[in-house]
């Protein structure tokens, strides 16, 4: 293949520079999910999430992301399972992930307790050759038609009704999704993350939580995002999110009933590419089914 879109070659040196490996997420305070399989079942209800990314809008071929997921505790158990899909686009390529996810829960305190959780991935991955503009028909690109990979993972998460820590590693194993002469120039690393969260009341209707993602991707730059949310009378929620040295955040939820959470995320890059996009926009919806329909008192803030 001779030449591939330019504005795909720059998408793909963006998301080498600032380490996207797996989908990116403003508010992932409330998708731990998909990089912690040990959060399955931790809300003790079930939780249904779906979640739209539209990320660098105006750049052709720019990351568009589509999570739905499902997780709840199994009942008379320490158990919980999780099960979730994500739909990938960059450029000239699409990925479709089902991932599902065990957790093991075990109390370590009156207020903590220690969850264990693996994960198993299927990924199918597609080249769409038809946007890529090769002077001669190159046999090998119709090998990435579909091409389907296993996975697994795994993570620990240790967790309060006011705070959090995570450490988890969601795919063990290293695929080359695109090689050029054997060379590897799209590969799925290995990611490694550590989230952390805290909530204070600071009076009776009003709560802060700080909250905070690291990840970090052999042979690409540290990622750390770091946020500050307020709660108001458990309905209202706002905050703001900086990613190191790639974007800063605006988010914004509401708690419309007990069942169903809402909320919006818009990021502002702060690197070169600000200059050739309008932002980052992510939407979510999450909707709990609580057991023999039992109001809450206060809903949980993360």
């Amino acid at each position: 293949m001779k030449r591939i879109i330019v504005t795909f070659t720059l998408i793909l040196s963006g998301l080498t520079s600032f380490a996207q490996q797996d989908a990116q997420y403003t508010q992932y305070m409330y998708n731990t999910i998909n990089v912690n399989p040990s959060y399955a079942g931790s809300r003790g209800v079930m939780s249904i999430f779906a979640l739209h990314r539209t990320q660098w809008v105006g750049l052709d071929g720019a990351p568009t992301t589509n999570a739905v997921s499902i997780n709840t505790p199994l009942n008379n158990s320490n158990l919980g399972l999780g099960v979730s899909l994500v739909n990938d686009k960059i450029g000239p390529t699409q990925e479709n992930t089902l991932s599902a996810d065990l957790s093991y829960t075990i109390p370590t305190s009156e207020t903590y307790k220690l969850s264990f959780g693996i994960k198993a991935t299927a990924n199918l991955f597609n080249l769409d050759v038809t946007r890529l503009n090769p002077v001669d028909d190159d046999p090998s690109l119709h090998d990435y038609s579909n091409k389907f990979t296993p996975n697994v993972g795994a993570g620990i998460y240790w967790h309060s009704d006011h705070s959090y820590i995570g450490l988890s590693i969601p795919n063990f194993i290293e695929t080359n999704r695109y090689d050029d002469n054997e060379i590897a120039i799209f590969k799925e690393k290995i990611n490694y993350y550590l989230i952390a969260g805290y909530v204070f009341d600071l009076n009776y209707n009003l709560k802060f939580k700080p909250a905070l993602l690291t990840k970090m991707v052999n042979g690409a730059p540290l990622q750390v995002d770091v946020s500050g949310n307020f709660l108001f009378n458990d309905k209202f929620t706002v905050g703001l999110a900086y990613r190191w040295s790639a974007a800063v955040s605006a988010m914004a939820g509401f708690q419309v009933s007990d069942a169903i959470y809402i909320g919006y995320g818009y990021d502002f890059e702060t690197t070169r590419l600000q200059n050739y996009n309008a932002g980052s926009h992510e939407i979510f919806f999450r909707y709990e089914l609580f057991k023999n329909n039992k109001r809450i008192t206060s809903p949980r803030f993360f």
